[in-house]
């Protein structure tokens, strides 16, 4: 029911006439008229770009340039920039590229950027205008095409996800003549002008090399300038990590940095990932919490959206209305479900108009800087033979006291062949080891028959963990198949995402224990279930009696599973818990930081399991993968 005419963003008026032949192409002869005519903005094609050259041409200092200028090379004229309207960006790009092949600075902005908003210049011949999906909003313009309305000189933008729909398809619309906005590297020269040679000519020239510097900079410092290229320590690397160190202190002086890059990056990219114009569907779960579903665009596939990952949700601008929310599932219609905190006043009535946000937290990067400290400082945090191993300091091996079984069969497990058995033996026999095998050898069965002679040789708790929830489950049920008894731990925030080892979960089994003993955790827990709160007093009682069943099932467990970082949780770092024996899989794919976490828990035993000719620790900061942070300690050893 929506007038297509009053969206001001959906439709593009060029004039009397149209810009485009039948197929949908610019014509280079109307592009010419485009520029000038003064009924768009009011002088000739070029005025104002003509009267800055000239102002150039005179000596006119960079300080003193528009605001629109290239962020790149300095070009101003406002029918050749547009600008980059992501968050904490606004700032302006030409259709050209210079001397470059590199494609446009505009493109090459918002591809090394992963920004993907834009806006037109206000004076320029299209006047300001946000280039918008007329279907869903969507902002990405390495997505949008056009197609030619029944108005003459009219288009209608349109992203490609959209192309495929029902409603779309029922319009008089001639979807087939659909043209992507960017082509070869630069939007199309009817929507922003490609900067004449003689503007070119007299604009700043800066290489591949500089361009990526300066994306780096903007990163930490989204006000520099092209000037602040040679500013002191731009281009200063971080000290390389090293393959042996003196001691745990210069160890921490060499990978704290290279975290606190990689932490910068990573929050970086995170608060940019802003998705506009999010349609919702309304639901409530099970457990009577409300429910947010929507689809998150496919281009937006960078986002990696993965299980228990925060988002924002928000309604305009300024929000009227926001919450926090964690992803609980993808349904089978490709949505992300979130699970709001606290939807009370959610405007359910409203379906489209939403915006969400990545939430970025801190989290992960204080704990491997936390590890690092204790590495450090605290002598008990590990087996001092291990902690020179870690140095790559050459010192002598200890033996283990308790010697292997003669029979390494498990109950549960298959059979393991020759050399399967011959790792399993070798770890066990020793303070520290290393397991490499390709995809499809047995690494988890051997992991999992490891760790179940570790049980039955040691006692206490085996500490198992992996870089990626999906190995610590998958190795959990293995384990639990052995008849050990498991405990996987998981963050607050996945308690709510179903598993596959639910049943093997601490926050599940904290539950049944709760109700077969029919304790006052119990009944708090069933009226908290009930009513959806409790008073103060009661959640402080709940609180109390839920961590020390969680204590008790703990103390009382063969194995505890949880991912490397979540070895840190409050609940395994207490004195009372002190884990011996510690197996991490996938050590390959974990940082070195993020693999120490679980080893300074007073690590005494370790075997490490991986394949280093596999995908190794992905790392988002470019200079600390140069400087070694992407080595694995697996690699590393």
């Amino acid at each position: 029911g929506m007038d297509p005419l009053e969206d001001s963003f959906a439709f593009l008026d060029f004039g009397e006439e149209p810009l485009y032949d039948e197929a949908g192409t610019a014509h280079p002869a109307d592009e010419d008229e485009l520029g000038g005519g003064g009924a768009h903005n009011g002088h000739g094609p070029g005025d104002e770009g003509e009267e800055g050259a000239g102002e150039d041409e005179d000596g006119l200092s960079l300080e003193t340039l528009p605001e629109y200028a290239c962020a790149y090379c300095g070009v101003h004229d406002s029918a050749t920039v547009i600008k980059c309207t992501a968050p904490n960006c606004g700032k302006w790009f030409c259709n050209g590229g210079g001397q470059s092949s590199l494609g446009s600075h505009c493109v090459h902005h918002l591809v090394r950027a992963r920004h993907k908003e834009v806006m037109l210049h206000p004076e320029g011949p299209l006047g300001e205008t946000v280039l918008e999906c007329y279907n869903c909003a969507s902002r990405n313009p390495f997505i949008l095409g056009f197609i030619p309305a029944k108005e003459a000189g009219v288009v209608v933008l349109l992203c490609r996800d959209c192309l495929g729909l029902k409603g779309l398809r029922e319009m008089s619309w001639d979807l087939s003549q659909w043209q992507s906005l960017i082509e070869s590297r630069a939007f199309l020269p009817w929507l922003v002008k490609e900067p004449t040679e003689e503007q070119t000519s007299r604009s700043r020239h800066l290489g591949a090399g500089q361009l990526a510097k300066l994306e780096e900079l903007w990163k930490t410092n989204p006000n520099a300038s092209v000037d602040d290229l040679d500013a002191p320590g731009v281009d200063e690397e971080p000290q390389p990590a090293l393959l042996h160190y003196e001691d745990a202190f210069q160890y921490q002086n060499i990978l704290g940095p290279l975290v606190k890059l990689e932490a910068d990056a990573d929050r970086t990219a995170k608060e940019a990932l802003t998705v506009e114009g999010v349609a919702v569907r309304w639901d409530q779960g099970l457990n009577r919490k409300r429910l947010a579903c929507f689809h998150y665009p496919r281009a937006e596939a960078a986002v990696h959206l993965n299980l228990g990952d925060e988002l924002r949700i928000r309604r305009g601008t300024p929000p009227e209305w926001e919450c926090l929310g964690t992803i609980v599932r993808f349904s089978a219609a490709e949505e992300v479900v979130l699970e709001l905190r606290g939807g009370a006043g959610a405007p359910t009535s409203e379906a489209a108009g939403f915006s969400v946000d990545v939430v970025w937290r801190a989290v992960t990067f204080d704990r491997m800087q936390m590890a690092m400290r204790t590495f450090a400082v605290d002598e008990t945090s590990l087996s001092g033979y291990i902690y020179h191993r870690l140095l790559g300091h050459e010192v002598d091996e200890p033996s283990i006291l308790v010697p292997p079984p003669e029979r390494l069969a498990v109950p549960g497990l298959t059979a393991l062949n020759r050399s399967q058995e011959f790792a399993v033996r070798q770890a066990l026999s020793r303070p520290l080891s290393l397991i490499q095998g390709p995809p499809g050898t047995g690494k988890t069965l051997t992991s999992a028959t490891i760790v179940y002679h570790m049980v039955q040789m040691h006692g206490g708790q085996t500490l198992v963990c992996a870089p990626s929830n999906i190995a610590v489950d998958h190795l959990a049920g293995k384990l639990s198949a052995a008849g050990l008894k498991v405990v996987r731990v998981q963050s607050k925030a996945r308690e709510t995402v179903p598993s596959q080892v639910e049943h093997l979960t601490l926050h599940h089994q904290v539950r049944l224990l709760a109700a077969a003993e029919n304790s006052a955790l119990h009944k708090l827990q069933k009226l908290k279930d009930e009513t959806g709160e409790l008073s103060a007093e009661d959640e402080k009682a709940f609180m109390r009696e839920a961590r020390a069943a969680e204590r008790e099932l703990l103390m009382h467990a063969d194995v505890i599973c949880t991912t490397c970082v979540g070895a840190a949780d409050r609940r395994l770092t207490s004195r009372s818990m002190r884990f011996r024996q510690c197996l991490v899989d996938e050590a390959t794919q974990a940082t070195e930081p993020e693999c120490l976490i679980p080893l300074v828990l007073g690590v005494k035993q370790l075997v490490l399991v991986g394949d280093h000719c596999q995908l190794g620790p992905v790392v988002m900061s470019k200079k600390a993968a140069r400087a070694g942070l992407s080595l694995s300690l697996f690699e590393r050893l």
